[in-house]
């Protein structure tokens, strides 16, 4: 069993790369597959009876021949669409996943849902994506999501971090949500085993907390499946029918797969990392990359049960309650990419590059001491998608009519999925999202910039430096709302 300190000792003895690693494309850090699988969160609910291809056994029920909408994408976003289209009155809405629900991605994450951000429309699709899980997933089916309402606690360890924090908890005050900055005194008597010595103080948000997400996905689908909707696991995506019309504009007319195909004038794109290869079918481009994206499960911590979820921004890494022990994870200030995405990747993990990761140790080490002689239980790295300006993408594809994106939500997925859910259904249905998401839209880019793969490789890369949060925090709080939005 390793320490978390034997694994910072390791990664310090290990010769340093140049300086330029990670500045340039050929220079970037980069891995071709994954490795074999390990033991990891979830593994009962979602990795039992691995030895046999599920894809083999076909789909989970018969396809049928034509459909309103077709999802592509078990994931967060796929599920939250699906539910939300039925929920508004949308009929015959399918969704398609190529192994099962979760697989991919989600499966994996670390599942923080944190209400307070700089953004008023993001606080309202976190207030969505919370109402959701919490209580009305639960309320229609009578099945538990496994929500856990734990608190969050933002770390300020400087004066202008603080500051930020105090106008985070005006903005929940508008919106209805419950923070409160605390000292580093009252800090410590809410979490005795944190240091608090560096501190200026915290924002402690009472009712943040932590999404399963295979409990959420299987409960969306159960829901989404009483109000009309079907889900069909098992069942690749080959290609997408694209027609032209009169006036030259192309429009989609079905979707192909190794079981059949369904006509149908709408298509979703929810698949996540694997969205450009499903784009590429339809003609669309879509400005992401694959990297990775990791944390480590520790052993038991005597005192650790029922403490808060912790995001230290300046220190660019979180700790997440899980039962008696913590999962410590953070945003990698030099990701690694996943050159090559595999379509037979489902619930397989990468190794981890303790190099990489050591900047979570030493963080997290500094403010919960007791870490430094803790054992790590497992590791856990596994793909994400991430995009330019480190934003999701959404709307109608510019190319095709029809084509809808619901993808690259840079690590945020789970927590965005309910609201980002939500207004992509009314997109889909009414042609426009309730809210201002200008911000989300893939119109944003211009299709000079989505057909140059190393301008979206390399800045997607480098967002990891402008948006990653140990940079110093913005003096101007328009420009708060560049901090790392992935857990």
């Amino acid at each position: 069993m390793a320490s978390l300190s034997r694994a910072l000792r390791v990664a310090a003895a290990r010769p340093r790369q140049s300086p330029t690693r990670g500045l340039g494309p050929c220079n970037l850090s980069s891995a071709s597959g994954p490795t074999a699988e390990k033991s990891v969160p979830y593994q009962r609910t979602l990795k039992e009876g691995q030895g046999t291809s599920v894809v083999a056994q076909g789909p989970s029920r018969p396809l049928p021949s034509t459909a309103n909408v077709v999802v592509i994408g078990g994931g967060s976003l796929g599920c939250q669409t699906l539910y939300h289209l039925a929920k508004l009155g949308m009929s015959g809405a399918v969704l398609l996943e190529r192994e099962r629900l979760t697989s991919g991605t989600t499966w994996h994450t670390a599942g923080l849902l944190w209400q307070l951000r700089p953004s008023d429309v993001e606080v309202e699709l976190l207030a969505h994506t919370r109402r959701v899980v919490s209580r009305e997933l639960e309320e229609e089916t009578g099945l538990h999501t496994g929500w856990i309402q734990n608190g969050g606690l933002f770390i300020a360890s400087n004066r202008q971090r603080l500051d930020e924090y105090k106008r985070l908890m005006s903005l929940g005050k508008a919106y209805g949500v419950e923070s409160h900055v605390l000292s580093p005194a009252e800090t410590k008597t809410l979490y005795p085993l944190m240091n608090v010595d560096d501190l200026y103080g915290t924002l402690y948000v009472p009712h943040d907390g932590t999404m399963d997400p295979a409990g959420t996905c299987s409960t969306l689908a159960r829901a989404a499946s009483a109000r009309g909707a079907q889900v069909i696991e098992n069942c690749p995506v080959t290609g997408i029918r694209v027609w032209t019309d009169d006036f030259g504009v192309r429009r989609v007319a079905g979707v192909e797969t190794q079981h059949g195909s369904i006509q149908t004038p709408c298509v979703v794109n929810c698949a996540g990392v694997w969205a450009s290869a499903v784009g590429r079918m339809a003609g669309v481009k879509v400005p992401l990359v694959a990297m990775h994206h990791a944390y480590v499960v520790t052993e038991r911590i005597e005192g650790i049960q029922n403490m808060p979820n912790v995001r230290d921004h300046d220190a660019s890494v979180y700790l997440r309650l899980q039962g008696d022990a913590l999962s410590v994870g953070g945003y990698e200030a030099n990701p690694i990419f996943w050159e090559e995405v595999s379509d037979k990747f489902a619930f397989g993990l990468f190794d981890l590059d303790w190099e990489v990761f050591t900047q979570h140790i030493e963080g997290a080490i500094n403010r919960i001491p007791v870490l430094e002689k803790t054992g790590i239980k497992s590791t856990v790295c596994g793909p994400e998608s991430f995009t330019p300006d480190h934003k999701p993408l959404m709307g109608e594809a510019p190319e095709v009519r029809g084509f809808f994106l619901g993808c690259g939500f840079n690590s945020a997925g789970m927590m965005l999925g309910g609201g980002c859910g939500q207004e992509l259904a009314h997109w889909i249905i009414h042609g426009r999202p309730e809210k201002d998401m200008h911000g989300y839209d893939i119109r944003r880019f211009h299709h000079s910039l989505t057909d140059h793969p190393r301008w979206i490789r390399e800045r997607s890369h480098e967002g990891g430096r402008i948006f990653c949060p140990q940079l110093l925090p913005p003096r101007n709080p328009r420009r708060a709302g560049r901090t790392c939005p992935c857990h």
